[in-house]
């Protein structure tokens, strides 16, 4: 079936033609979307660009950095306010496909994609959607309501800048490096006051259909010092309440049986 592309100026006019018809995907970057029409996907017949300057934007705010959800992972790579994400901006594929790979796309893409996704949710950044001006959405709220975004376009996403970048951490687990698909990802924000950590946050990627949050990881070391028998408490933890998924790349039992390994590693400043 062939597929026609239509292009705008702005991304109001991409956004009301995308809603005008079930058979419109959204073209960022295409990493994904152009896989799927190369393989025949039938659900789609056009795809939607857009022109809009505002699309590729990285600002900052008095929140933190607003990301146009047309930057690529390069840009991210390449820009100095963005240092603090530059481990999850790298892991995503190879260089071809950072330099197309998009924000708004990653925020998009299924288990065992969505690397850079996992970093965004850990560090509470804002989802805001063309149409809807300064609005937005917190990313677990997005998360836990993709599918209802499907048919909207993302406009920016709003990323609170951590304080101290060594309270954020990033580690893509997989069979191939440096660029195969992740068995797991695992993200940290653990900023301290008084040496104790103050609001924990800890999310995976690759362990369910869409990145999540850690919620007993955070309990056990929300208030206390990262010392070794925190470390090894979070680490027996930290599966609990999670179903890990089964795909072509691993089992649910293999990820339940390392994520912990991993999380202990990346608590501890451990490369391997």
């Amino acid at each position: 079936m062939p597929v026609r592309v239509e292009t705008f100026d702005s991304l109001d006019a991409a956004a009301s033609a995308l809603r005008s018809t079930r058979s419109a995907r959204f073209f960022g970057g295409g990493t994904l979307l152009m896989r799927a029409a190369n393989h025949g996907d039938q659900s789609f017949d056009t795809l939607i660009r857009a022109r809009d300057p505002s699309f590729r934007h990285i600002r900052s705010e008095s929140e933190g950095v607003s990301i146009g959800a047309g930057v690529t992972m390069k840009e991210i790579i390449a820009h100095r306010d963005l240092s603090f994400l530059i481990p999850a901006a790298q892991a995503v594929g190879g260089p071809a496909v950072r330099n197309m790979a998009t924000v708004g796309g990653n925020l998009y893409a299924n288990s065992p994609y969505g690397d850079l996704a996992v970093a965004l949710l850990v560090l509470g950044a804002r989802i805001e959607f063309v149409g809807q001006g300064g609005r937005g959405v917190e990313i677990e709220e997005f998360m836990r309501d993709r599918d209802r975004h499907q048919g909207s376009i993302v406009r920016a996403v709003v990323v609170p800048r951590p304080r101290d970048p060594s309270s954020f951490r990033f580690v893509k687990v997989s069979r191939v490096k440096p660029k195969g698909i992740s068995l797991l990802t695992i993200a940290t924000y653990l900023p301290q006051s008084g040496g104790r950590i103050r609001g924990a946050r800890v999310a995976y990627g690759a362990m369910g259909p869409r990145p999540l949050r850690a919620t007993a990881v955070e309990r056990l070391l929300d208030g206390q010092y990262l010392d070794s028998a925190t470390i090894e408490r979070a680490a027996a933890a930290a599966c609990d309440g999670i179903e890990p998924r089964t795909d072509s790349l691993a089992s649910s039992w293999y990820r339940r049986e390392v994520v912990g390994i991993h999380l202990k590693r990346l608590l501890t400043g451990d490369r391997r």
